[in-house]
């Protein structure tokens, strides 16, 4: 009984006059799997990522902050330390992210309604929740 090959099992393997030899690493990669939905772990998981909402103030609380702005723009020279909670809107989804930033106030623009610290951070008024002065420092020169 013959085995199945046996005829050709020890015949020379056909090399291509035309096309050059590829390497195995790249007749592996032809087998290799691929992503037919590129992109869907990444969909995935921004669907996935949560969001908060908006809180609405109320105008007592409006009220509230606006007098602690005005007190703090009345001692900017002072440079006070401030920590401001406020929204960030997310870019991409619906909702966003309460943020609290720590820092020296440098400047309250009331036109463009907006606080600015000295690390360059620039905190939107109407998206602010809370302000605590955390402190005056005397030390430091304006």
């Amino acid at each position: 009984m013959t085995k199945s090959y046996d005829d050709i099992i020890n015949l020379p393997r056909h090399v291509s006059a035309t096309r050059p030899h590829m390497p195995a690493i790249n007749r592996a990669a032809q087998f290799s799997p691929f992503a037919a939905l590129s992109g869907y772990e990444a969909a995935i998981r921004e669907t996935a990522r949560l969001t908060d909402q908006r809180i609405e103030l109320d105008e007592y609380i409006k009220d509230a902050l606006s007098d602690q702005l005005r007190a703090i723009a009345d001692r900017i020279e002072e440079r006070p330390e401030i920590a401001v909670t406020y929204f960030q809107p997310d870019p991409k989804k619906d909702g966003g992210a309460y943020v609290t930033a720590i820092g020296t106030a440098k400047k309250i623009n009331e036109y463009e309604r907006l606080v600015l610290m000295s690390d360059g951070t620039t905190i939107p008024i109407a998206e602010i929740i809370r302000i605590d002065v955390r402190s005056t420092p005397r030390d430091c020169p304006p």
